[in-house]
């Protein structure tokens, strides 16, 4: 991650004041998150599997021990990619290897602005009138940095794997 990142030093204030608002129930807020990503995109669903047991309905899935553990890992990189507003590039190899772990599962580079739009969503539902353009503006920017870096994993697959 470049360190030229756009992000000004209120974007990032606001960034981190937002956050500290939703990080406290991570698995709620991840819940209204993913929630939104199965309305926008049912078809994300068979992604989600474990122990080769395909979910029948996003409430199923939502309500999956396995994937509330899914939930709790997202929000903890959205929460590492906070901590380090002022560094981003130090979560460059975590967040390449992220981006290789999610096309390995069958995730297209194109289904991340769905969840950016997921994530501006619970967002704007966790905030309420906190939620103004600007947060909205900061969250966008941060969030196409993290996607830049995972898109990365990507395009660095080593030959013949």
């Amino acid at each position: 991650m470049e360190s030229g990142m756009p992000l000004s030093g209120g974007q990032r204030a606001l960034i981190r004041e937002s956050w500290q608002r939703v990080s406290g129930s991570p698995v709620q807020h991840g819940l209204v998150l993913f929630t939104r990503l199965f309305d926008l995109d049912p078809d994300l669903l068979p992604l989600f599997q474990y122990n080769c047991k395909q979910f029948s309905s996003p409430q199923e899935c939502l309500s999956a021990p396995e994937f509330l553990d899914h939930i709790r890992k997202v929000m903890l990189v959205i929460d590492a990619a906070v901590s380090h507003l002022e560094n981003l590039s130090c979560l460059e190899e975590y967040l390449c290897n992220l981006g290789k772990k999610h096309q390995a599962v069958g995730v297209k580079v194109e289904s991340f602005s769905t969840v950016g739009e997921s994530l501006l969503y619970m967002l704007e539902k966790c905030l309420g009138g906190a939620f103004s353009p600007e947060v909205q503006e900061a969250w966008s920017k941060l969030y196409n940095a993290v996607v830049k870096a995972m898109q990365r994993g990507w395009e660095t697959l080593p030959e013949g794997d």
